[in-house]
C-alpha cells in the first residue's frame, strides 16, 4: 500500500486528508511540524509528501513551508512534495513548484484532483525507487565483478552483458567445454580471454584458431600439426594449436566452418586428449580447455549433416550467448569512448546518433566508426556528422509515446533520458519536454 505523508499543524486538514486516502488504499502518516515530518521521513518509506506552507500562529509569509520543502528536497531529491496553498502565499508555491515541487493545491482543495495527482505521483515515486533499487543492485554486482575477476578491461554498461560475464565468470573455474555463440563483432574472443583469465590454467597459454580463416585442407594440420611430407608444401615437421595450447587454453572461433575429418578428429581429443599429428602414427597427449565460438546456427547444420550431432554435445556443456550491440544499447557509448583517439571527446548529439543507430555490424563495427570519426573529425569533439552514420527518420507528431511507453523505455535504458530517446526515436530534448508534460520526473 503506498504511504502519504501530511504535514500539517492544523490537525482538522490532516484527518480529513487521512480519512479520504484511507478510503482509497493509501496510508498516511501525520505530523503537526517541519521537524516531527523530516523526523518521520528519515524513519519511515514514503511515497509522497503532502505540505503546508505556514505552522506558526498568525503567519502568512509561506517562509516557512519553503524551508521545510527545500529541506526534503536536500534529504530526499525524488521524493514528489504537494504543496498546500492559500491564496496569500500562491506566488511562494508557484515559485516552489518550477524548484521542483510536484504540484500545489489551494486550501479548500477539490478532492478528486488531490486523489488523481497522489494517484499519479505515487505511481511515480515506486517507480523511481524500483529503479534505484534496480540500479543500486547492478552498481553493486559490478563491484563484485570488476573486484572479484579479471575482465581483461572489458568495458560494459548494460545489464545483458553483465549476465554474460558473470556466467563467464563462474564457468570459468572448471574445465568444462564451453561455447560462445552470438554474431560477429559481438566480442565472443573477449569472453575466451576472460574465461582463460579466471581459470585454473590462466598461467597457461590462450592459443587462437579461426576455423573460417583456412582452407579445410589445412585445418587438421592447424589443429594437430603434421610431419614432414604429410601434405604438399610440409617440408618439415611443426607442432599444432592443440600442442601449443598444452596446458592452457585453445580458442577455435568460427567452430561450424570445421570439416567433417576435423570433427571427428576434435571429438576424439575431446574425449581422450589424444591425437597424432598428420602423416604420424604416434599419439600424443595433452590437457586443453577447450573453448570454441560461431555465429551459426550448429542445430541446424546438424540436420543439414554437415556438423556432428555428438560434437555439437561436447563442446556445448555451457553455453554463453552473446546479444548484439544493438540488443545492450547501455554498452554503445561507454564502448564508442574506450575507442576514441587520445584527446578527443563524443559531443552529446554524437552520443545520441550512435544510440541511434542499429549497428548490424556490432562492436567492430562500432570500432571501426570511432577510429574513421577520430581521424577525419577537424577538432577533438567528435559531432553527429563526423560519425558518417546514416539519418535517423525523425518521429512522428502523431505518434509521439505515451505514457506508458516512455516509462518502460526507461526502464529498459535504466534511467538513461539519452538511451530511450534513441529507442523511441526522439532526441534528447524532445523526450525532456515529452516527460515534462506527462509529469515523468527525471531518475537521478
Amino acid at each position: 500500500m503506498p504511504t502519504v505523508l501530511i504535514i500539517d499543524d492544523n490537525a482538522a486538514v490532516a484527518i480529513a486528508l487521512e480519512v479520504l486516502f484511507s478510503l482509497h488504499d493509501i496510508a498516511a502518516l501525520r505530523a503537526a511540524s517541519p521537524e516531527e515530518g523530516l523526523a518521520l521521513l528519515d524513519r519511515e518509506p514514503v511515497d509522497l509528501v503532502i505540505q503546508d506552507m505556514n505552522f506558526s500562529a498568525d503567519t502568512t509569509s509561506g517562509e516557512e513551508g519553503t524551508a521545510l520543502f527545500r529541506e526534503i528536497r536536500r534529504r530526499h531529491p525524488d521524493l514528489p512534495v504537494i504543496l498546500l496553498t492559500a491564496w496569500t502565499h500562491l506566488d511562494a508555491a508557484v515559485e516552489l513548484v518550477k524548484s521542483g515541487a510536484a504540484d500545489y493545491l489551494s486550501k479548500p482543495w477539490n478532492d478528486d484532483r488531490l486523489l488523481a495527482t497522489v494517484t499519479n505521483l505515487v505511481e511515480l515515486s515506486q517507480a523511481n525507487r524500483a529503479l534505484r533499487q534496480r540500479l543500486q543492485q547492478e552498481r553493486r554486482a559490478r563491484r563484485e565483478l570488476e573486484q572479484g575477476f579479471d575482465l581483461r578491461g572489458m568495458v560494459w554498461a548494460d545489464p545483458a552483458t553483465e549476465r554474460v560475464l558473470h556466467l563467464a565468470c563462474q564457468v570459468a573455474r572448471s574445465d568444462v567445454p564451453v561455447l560462445v555463440t552470438g554474431p560477429n563483432g559481438t566480442g565472443k574472443e573477449r569472453i575466451a580471454e576472460i574465461i582463460q583469465a579466471n581459470s585454473p590454467v590462466a598461467g597457461g597459454p590462450f592459443v587462437v584458431l579461426n576455423c573460417g580463416a583456412l582452407p579445410a585442407e589445412l585445418i587438421e594440420a592447424e589443429l594437430f600439426g603434421a610431419e614432414a611430407g604429410a601434405y604438399t608444401g610440409a617440408s618439415k615437421a611443426r607442432e599444432g594449436k592443440f600442442e601449443a595450447a598444452d596446458g592452457g587454453t585453445l580458442f577455435l572461433d568460427e567452430i561450424g566452418n570445421l570439416p567433417p575429418a576435423g570433427q571427428m578428429k576434435l571429438l576424439r581429443v575431446l574425449e581422450t586428449g589424444r591425437f597424432e599429428r598428420l602423416g604420424s602414427n604416434r599419439e600424443r597427449q595433452v590437457k586443453v580447455r577447450v573453448i570454441s565460438a560461431t555465429n551459426a546456427d550448429l542445430q541446424a547444420m546438424i540436420r543439414a549433416g554437415t556438423f556432428r550431432e555428438d560434437l555439437y554435445y561436447r563442446l556445448n556443456v555451457i553455453e554463453l550467448r552473446i546479444p548484439p550491440l544493438a540488443s545492450r544499447p547501455a554498452d554503445i557509448v561507454p564502448l564508442a569512448h574506450s575507442f576514441l583517439a587520445s584527446g578527443k571527446t563524443l559531443h552529446p548529439g554524437a552520443e545520441a546518433a550512435l544510440q541511434a543507430h542499429a549497428w548490424p555490424g556490432n562492436v567492430r563495427e562500432l570500432k571501426n566508426v570511432m577510429a574513421r570519426a577520430s581521424l577525419l573529425a577537424r577538432g577533438d569533439v567528435i559531432k553527429a556528422e563526423d560519425l558518417g552514420l546514416p539519418p535517423v527518420p525523425a518521429a512522428s507528431a502523431d505518434n509521439e509515446p505515451d505514457r506508458d511507453a516512455i516509462a518502460q523505455a526507461l526502464a529498459r535504458a535504466g534511467g538513461v533520458v539519452a538511451q530511450a530517446a534513441a529507442e523511441l526515436g526522439l532526441s534528447r530534448q524532445s523526450l525532456y519536454r515529452r516527460m515534462e508534460r506527462l509529469g515523468i520526473a527525471r531518475a537521478t
